[in-house]
């Protein structure tokens, strides 16, 4: 069961409001985590209000654990259509939850057919779909972005953000099983200008673009990366500073 909230768009077309889109199950799942995480890892997020309220968009995350889903969600109000590796559906309780949660399964050799259409359907009903175009998680700074992402930005004209998380390599290293205390810092950056989309849309070198947005995310990444390393609170957000204040 979907809670649905109607809004009218620019044309005139009722549409749901992206803030209605979460399940049962998404509520569940985002109080079972909200306060341990809170508890266990200083979270920060700056620039959720670069985020429109009212569209759907890409979210181009770097992968630095596999809490890097919950990290980028807890602070947000709305819902995050994940692509995941289709071998965890497989796992039949697990699978469940992906489904549930909107999580959508990807073979890690290709992103096409199946995936691209229910993708572009969840931004077309104003959902954020997240991507990790690393393909693989990383310790430290984002590495190389592989270009498969283009593969659905190309097919709408939804806004494209960058977004960097900082310190989740830390919290759950890759390899261990077992989560630390620490502080975990995201950061939602600008959509891609215009231009930037345009590139994205008509260009036909991949690894260009897929070099540019990593360039993107890996400035938002430096932007804050330092201030943690040395154990220094990371500016917030105007978003994040109203609700502290009672703003």
């Amino acid at each position: 069961m979907t809670e649905q909230v109607e809004l009218k768009s620019d044309s005139g077309n009722t549409q749901s409001s992206p803030r209605s889109k979460r399940s049962v199950m998404w509520f569940i799942v985002h109080a079972a985590v909200y306060l341990p995480l809170r508890l266990w890892c200083r979270t920060h997020a700056i620039g959720r209000e670069n985020l429109n309220p009212d569209r759907g968009g890409i979210l181009l995350i770097n992968h630095q654990s596999f809490f890097d889903p919950l990290f980028v969600t807890v602070r947000l109000t709305r819902a995050v259509s994940f692509l995941a590796r289709d071998t965890l559906f497989k796992i039949p309780f697990l699978s469940f939850i992906l489904r549930t949660t909107f999580v959508i399964p990807i073979s890690r050799t290709a992103f096409r057919g199946g995936s691209i259409r229910t993708a572009i359907d969840r931004l077309n009903a104003g959902y954020l779909v997240g991507i990790f175009p690393e393909g693989t998680r990383s310790a430290g700074a984002p590495e190389r972005f592989r270009p498969g992402f283009l593969s659905l930005a190309r097919r709408t004209d939804l806004p494209i953000y960058p977004v960097a998380i900082v310190g989740a390599d830390r919290v759950l290293p890759k390899g261990s099983w077992f989560a630390r205390p620490g502080r975990v810092t995201v950061i939602y950056g600008e959509q891609l200008t215009p231009k930037e989309r345009e590139q994205v849309l008509e260009g036909k070198d991949d690894r260009a673009i897929a070099a540019m947005m990593h360039e993107k995310v890996s400035a938002l990444y430096w932007s804050v990366a330092g201030a943690v390393t040395q154990d220094q609170t990371p500016p917030e957000s105007t978003t994040e500073a109203q609700e502290q204040t009672g703003g």
